[in-house]
């Protein structure tokens, strides 16, 4: 199987392999599907390095994530030289930039390509803050609810959020940023807004980070939001039965469940309705404005 993009021509190695076995999707569909949604997926892609969650023999085998780029990996994929934050060692990411880049990772049977949220330009600057909204049961309300309690106590501080299907069990909120701040600035403030969420539902949400002291609440996760954290983008696949897809949503779609859109129906849904989040880039903002906001926020919540 071959594929051509322009110059670059990808051979598919054992594109008859199931990766998916409950659904019959094969690595050559998988990378026919990332071929197939390139247009729509780079732009959440391009420039940042990626982590490569690896599935060799599908995904019900052995899996690895993969920073560092292999040796056999053509020049052609470019590489970022990337600082480990804690120490003196040097990682070199894949950055994908182009429809080549994403179908040749796809058959290095990378199923989840997992990007900064920094791009090579300014990596200790993200331009994205993203809460995480994993429940531990099967209870979606309360997901739902988080959600928009983030949406709102965003609203409040003067930031635009956006909703995503994680292709899991849950739930992702991002918010665009101006990548003014470092990653410090960023989760500080991330944190806030988990408190200020937690404060006004404490019965259902914490920030409590281990499990034995949570209970029954659902965790509003903010930790992704640190340097060389990396998360998943919309339209990228996850290695669950039915290949489901990380799919952002309108905000009246939240009723959407996280695994309802798949490879199978992902890009029709595309073909009737453009990406909901196709001009989220213009909503970034500085975050001065909504820390001060903040700030008075928490305080008028300890009263």
């Amino acid at each position: 199987m071959k594929l051509s993009f322009g110059e670059y021509e990808i051979e598919v190695g054992n594109a008859d392999k199931i990766f998916f076995p409950e659904a019959g999707i094969s690595k050559g569909e998988l990378v026919e599907y990332y071929a197939k949604v390139a247009e729509t997926i780079l732009p959440y892609l391009e420039g940042r390095p990626v982590s490569m969650k690896r599935y060799p023999d599908g995904i019900e085998g052995k899996s690895f994530y993969q920073k560092e780029v292999p040796d056999h990996f053509p020049d052609w994929i470019e590489r970022a030289r990337v600082s480990v934050q804690r120490g003196n060692g040097v990682v070199h990411h894949a950055v994908i930039r182009r429809a080549a880049d994403l179908a040749y990772l796809t058959d290095q049977a990378c199923v989840t390509p997992h990007v900064w949220l920094s791009t090579t330009d300014h990596l200790n600057r993200p331009d994205r803050m993203i809460f995480d909204l994993d429940p531990t049961s099967d209870d979606l309300g309360v997901v739902r609810d988080a959600a928009q309690a983030i949406r709102d106590v965003l609203k409040e501080l003067g930031l635009a959020s956006y909703v995503m299907t994680s292709g899991s069990r849950g739930y992702h909120v991002w918010v665009p940023l101006d990548a003014e701040e470092d990653f410090d600035a960023v989760r500080d403030i991330a944190r806030g807004i988990a408190e200020a969420v937690v404060a006004r539902d404490p019965e259902s949400f914490t920030v409590e980070q281990r499990k034995d002291q949570r209970g029954d609440r659902l965790l509003i996760d903010y930790l992704r939001n640190a340097y060389g954290q990396t998360s998943v983008p919309p339209y990228a696949v996850r290695a669950r039965p039915g290949a489901p897809v990380a799919t952002p949503l309108g905000w009246d779609e939240l009723g959407t469940g996280p695994r309802d859109y798949t490879i199978g129906n992902v890009l029709r849904r595309l073909g009737q309705k453009e990406d909901p989040w196709k001009e989220m880039p213009r909503s970034a903002r500085p975050l001065a404005e909504p820390r001060q906001r903040l700030d008075a926020l928490l305080s008028d919540q300890d009263g």
